[in-house]
């Protein structure tokens, strides 16, 4: 059985960047060489694509940790290291990006080909020909290269489709799928036999076509996350016409209505721009002994709702003997040919503007100051530990150019105010040194 993946969270890499190069111009005839040494090369940036062919994302079921490809370090002679590819996903139609860090959702793929960059890649570190000068013609200083981004995302797909069944579980949504399109959702007397969307093309005699999408069956209390829930209710935010499909085989003649308002009910819980999609009530199953009877009395309870801004249309049909299901297909392409296409980037923007207010603010803070429990300070921040892993420890003049980075930046200030001593431990990763005013 083909699983559907509607959610899935990935671990995404990019590449640092190549390192600087320590060198000099070592040429027969040039007896006093300046710096030589080239620029490292940019590190791979993992980037996400739509592809049409994918519909889930089963791919990401068992490969979620992505690593782009680091650049090539500068040479000799002021030669760039080469720069790394770039690390292409491919995605299906209809994915959402979040960042789980921060909770905000920063993209929506839903255009064939549409690219998304989540991960950028490292600059290369600058070789030691950028740092000659007057007073050091042969300066031994170089960059090592930036560190590539990390971040932990959530994938979300939810489903394109210009029509949506709707309705209780086994209402006949599968079985008229089938019939319309070429699809072969699981068909079984029992609730949630769909257990993932089924997504079908209808084609009619006038060349008219619309992908239609089986939703999983809906009860009440979906909208709090009961039975299949919000899985069913996040692939409909798409869709533009609503074919809402109402048994009218049951025993009881106000199971119907009953399950008709259940549902709308749900909808308006979930979203209320929900229920200002066109709605077509199509009653089902009218070949069995009840169906008529059922249907005339759905009608009479409708006409009497004074809730309702306006009676919606009903339409008979019987999947299983074909009645009236061509026209209502015909219906059905009328109404989206009236409908304008769904606005998702607004409705996206607005999700986007959400997750941004009420999101944790990174971390912007250029260094902190902590201390351990064995009295080592130690010093963290965006800034500081960026400068830190581009600095080329190996080098005096390196470090040298290090410590008047802190300087510049007021951390040796801001020890001195926290009451560091000579001599005490300062910590930044995995490198100690000693305090020295």
């Amino acid at each position: 059985m083909n699983t559907f993946v509607d959610q899935i969270k990935i671990e995404v890499h990019a590449g640092k960047g190549g390192d600087g190069m320590v060198a000099f111009r070592r040429e027969k005839y040039v007896p006093n060489g300046g710096p030589a040494g080239g620029d490292g090369g940019r590190g791979g940036s993992i980037i996400l694509k739509v592809d049409e062919g994918l519909r889930t994302l089963m791919d990401f079921r068992y490969h979620r940790i992505f690593k782009a490809k680091n650049g090539g370090n500068g040479m000799n002679k002021q030669m760039t290291g080469p720069s790394a590819e770039d690390t292409v996903i491919a995605v299906p139609q209809g994915t959402t990006v979040r960042d789980l860090d921060t909770g905000q959702i920063i993209g929506d793929l839903v255009e064939q080909g549409q690219e998304l960059v989540v991960a950028r890649g490292g600059r290369g570190g600058r070789g030691n020909i950028h740092f000659a000068s007057a007073k050091n013609p042969a300066p031994e200083i170089a960059e090592n290269g930036e560190p590539g981004e990390d971040h932990y995302l959530e994938l979300e797909l939810k489903m394109l489709a210009d029509v949506g069944l709707i309705g209780f579980p086994s209402v006949g949504k599968s079985t008229l799928l089938s019939v319309v399109t070429g699809a072969k959702p699981k068909i079984a007397a029992y609730e949630f036999t769909t257990l993932v969307p089924n997504l079908g093309m209808v084609m009619l005699p006038d060349g008219r076509d619309f992908a239609m999408a089986d939703m999983p069956g809906l009860i009440e209390g979906a909208s709090k996350g009961i039975g299949l829930g919000l899985k069913f209710l996040r692939h409909i935010e798409r869709t533009r016409v609503l074919l809402h499909l109402v048994d009218m085989s049951s025993e009881d003649p106000e199971q119907a209505i009953q399950r008709y308002r259940q549902i709308n009910r749900e909808l308006a819980n979930y979203d209320p721009e929900l229920l200002k999609r066109p709605q077509i009530v199509v009653a089902t199953k009218m070949d069995l002994p009840n169906a008529q009877d059922n249907l005339d009395h759905f009608k009479a309870e409708l006409q009497e709702d004074t809730t309702l801004p306006n009676v919606p249309k009903i339409f008979p049909i019987s999947a299983v003997t074909h009645q009236g299901v061509q026209q209502l297909m015909q219906l059905t392409a009328d109404l989206l040919d009236q409908t304008p296409a769904f606005d998702s980037e607004s409705h996206d923007e607005q999700l986007v503007a959400e997750y941004k207010a009420a999101a944790p603010e990174k971390e912007t803070a250029d260094f902190t100051i902590t201390k351990d429990e064995d009295g080592t300070w130690v010093l963290g921040g965006a800034k500081l530990l960026r400068l830190f892993d581009m600095t080329d420890l190996t080098h005096e003049q390196s470090q040298l150019r290090f410590a008047r980075q802190l300087r510049q930046m007021g951390v040796d200030d801001a020890l001195r105010a926290k009451g560091i001593q000579d001599g005490d431990l300062v910590r930044i990763k995995k490198f100690v040194f000693e305090f020295v005013q």
